[in-house]
């Protein structure tokens, strides 16, 4: 009989209808309910999109879907069977009920990775120290990935991407190295960079690498989607730098989200739309490369570091 391993396949999570638009925000708010305002402007911004909520959750029940069919495809490990199990930071099931499903199922060894590349104590850090806490109440042995944002097949499906819209670019015309990419990810606060976080470092490093591995001439990184606070945030956002090189006379922008895994809000509104409708004010050609959401290539990416981290998590027990 194959051993059981669970994965803990961890994200942010969105509502499931407009329904739940309302406790997911004071979720994220930390028990503050938000302002009627606060709310329409969150439901308005999900009503925008094509399809509303609904794709988005889906969305991130087929990544869960695909990979745990991707880790026991093959003959790699025939003693192990992988079971997937969703946490979400901010809505149903949480993190804390992903592990708690596993302990139910009878698992007692487990993965932990989160659908974000890159590492920062504020982002992957939380979700780990929460599933961390639940695993040790639960009698869960759980080892994390922390992050794989320099995983040679990330870098290839990611670069495959950029050079596909570069296509498309020099098929209506544009000289390809006139285009500028951009690469973006979730703005965090500022103070992230004096505790040594290696959030920032790791975003340049997948923006260099995937760069070069696309031949692109012309790039810089940009951020978006920063939080409504007092405190300072990492800039400058994406709809500034858009107003900036039109000052340069920059008439093609490809925006290369490399900070995000997969279609949501942060992708379908906040690009698709705000910074479109802001492109277009500035007469610019605005493109964004595909999401890499349930794609096979990144399936791998994710079944590979969590063999990886098995292998280790065995090492570590002899």
């Amino acid at each position: 009989m194959a051993t059981k391993i669970g994965v803990l396949v961890m994200s942010y999570g969105t509502p499931e209808s407009l329904d739940g638009v309302e406790a997911y925000y004071t979720h994220i708010r930390r028990g503050n309910a938000p302002t009627a305002e606060q709310l329409q402007e969150l439901k308005d911004r999900y009503e925008a999109i094509v399809g509303g909520v609904f794709p988005l959750r889906e969305n991130t029940d087929r990544q869960v879907a695909a990979l745990q069919a991707t880790l026991n495809s093959g003959s790699a490990q025939k003693d192990v069977e992988f079971v997937c199990y969703q946490g979400l930071k901010h809505a149903h099931p949480f993190i804390e009920d992903g592990v708690e499903a596993m302990a139910r199922d009878g698992i007692t060894q487990a993965v932990g990775i989160v659908l974000a590349p890159h590492y920062s104590v504020m982002s992957v850090g939380t979700y780990i120290k929460r599933a961390q806490a639940k695993a040790d109440e639960c009698q869960v042995e759980m080892g994390f990935v922390e992050s794989y944002h320099l995983h040679p097949q990330l870098i290839d499906v990611l670069s495959r991407r950029v050079s596909a819209r570069l296509d498309q670019f020099e098929e209506a015309g544009a000289v390809r190295d006139e285009v500028r990419v951009l690469f973006s990810a979730h703005s965090l606060p500022e103070r992230i960079l004096s505790l040594g976080d290696p959030y920032r470092d790791q975003l340049l490093q997948t923006s260099e690498a995937v760069a070069q591995a696309a031949g692109v001439a012309s790039w810089q990184f940009t951020w978006q989607s920063a939080g409504r606070t007092a405190e300072p945030w990492l800039g400058p956002d994406v709809l500034d730098t858009l107003r900036e090189l039109s000052h340069e006379q920059v008439k093609y922008v490809l925006v290369a989200p490399v900070g995000f895994v997969s279609d949501h809000l942060e992708v379908l509104y906040d690009l698709d739309i705000e910074a479109q409708a802001v492109a277009g004010e500035l007469d610019l050609r605005l493109m964004r490369i595909e999401s890499l959401n349930s794609d096979p290539a990144y399936m791998a990416v994710l079944s590979d570091v969590v063999h990886t981290k098995v292998e280790q998590m065995k090492v570590s027990q002899s």
